[in-house]
């Protein structure tokens, strides 16, 4: 082949947000490199973005940079959150196929050989689904096997439990996901979204190579609510099943009262106790409703303001953070 000849071999890109993972983000990008280097017949390049890490994350990156040219560091201006920074890798992503994984070794890439197989012979989609997680403890797992069940049954998009952000996406699923610009991301829903082939590779997820999971129990249960109200619009309808129900009992209830004034009159007690437990158990659903309805709007109000989702204070192009 001429010198002038163009390559035949492909572009695997893999995209990894990073928050405060300065002791175990080497490890990482050793494994990565070790495992994509011995794939044949792909180049590949490795986004890293970091989140607003506090703990020198990015000096570490920006080393990795200077020692491997296939790293391309991005750095948020603050921190994001995971999904909003795991989504700015995606926008920067260019490949013939792009893997999202997390950088804690959690996702391990021994299993990336697995997932270009699959997509080398045609699916578009290939999730990694977690089968256990090693540091995962009896009410986490009970807890969120409870969330997919409730969150598959009142969602038209089913959701494959276990299936989280480890996955690889052909040119066209990356294409399709960047086109999806909504704040109140779920990763894993719109994956699932999207549609396309999709394949499945199963996997036991290890230990934490080094620091804290920054998915604390408030960020799990925002990322709860952004899936249940994203991919869901039952919240709503139960409202008005409910109100209907509420409105129905107090129709048959307004009968018999009247029924007893008038076939059994001494059989009504005067008394505010049944009147103040109504207007308790009404005023309580009604109030829970309201919020249930406010939380779409306010949803509705962060998508009008089209801000943008993240702003990068560094870029491949600028190692140095900008003032």
């Amino acid at each position: 082949m001429s010198a002038d000849a163009p390559s035949t071999r492909g572009m695997l890109c893999v995209v990894s947000p990073c928050y405060n993972e300065a002791a175990g983000i080497r490890a990482f990008h050793a494994e990565l490199k070790r495992v994509l280097s011995a794939l044949p017949g792909l180049d590949h390049r490795i986004v890293l973005v970091d989140d607003g890490s506090s703990d020198g994350t990015l000096a570490v990156l920006d080393q990795l940079a200077r020692e491997d040219a296939c790293v391309r560091v991005y750095a948020l201006s603050r921190n994001f959150g995971h999904q909003v920074a795991l989504t700015a890798g995606i926008d920067e992503a260019r490949g013939d196929a792009i893997v999202l994984m997390d950088s804690d070794l959690q996702h391990p890439p021994a299993l990336i050989p697995e997932l270009v197989a699959k997509w080398r012979a045609g699916a578009d989609v290939v999730s990694a689904v977690r089968r256990r997680t090693a540091d995962a403890g009896p009410l986490k797992r009970a807890t969120a096997a409870l969330f997919y069940a409730f969150l598959n049954s009142i969602s038209e998009t089913h959701i494959v439990p276990g299936a989280a952000d480890f996955v690889l996406l052909s040119a066209p699923a990356h294409a399709a996901l960047q086109r999806m610009p909504e704040r109140h991301r779920f990763l894993r829903g719109m994956v699932s979204w999207i549609g396309f082939r999709r394949e499945f590779v199963a996997y036991e997820a290890a230990a934490r190579g080094a620091g804290e999971s920054s998915y604390t129990f408030t960020r799990m249960l925002r990322l709860g609510a952004d899936a249940l109200f994203s991919f869901s619009t039952a919240p709503v309808r139960l409202a008005t099943r409910l109100g209907l129900a509420v409105a129905a009992c107090g129709m048959f209830y307004l009968v018999y009262i009247l029924y007893s004034l008038v076939a059994h009159p001494d059989s009504i007690v005067p008394g505010w106790s049944s009147l103040i437990v109504v207007v308790l158990i009404l005023s309580g659903v009604q109030i829970l409703f309201t919020g249930l309805i406010g939380e779409y709007i306010a949803r509705i109000f962060e998508e009008s303001k089209h801000r943008p989702l993240y702003f990068f204070k560094q870029r491949p192009e600028d190692r140095t953070p900008r003032a």
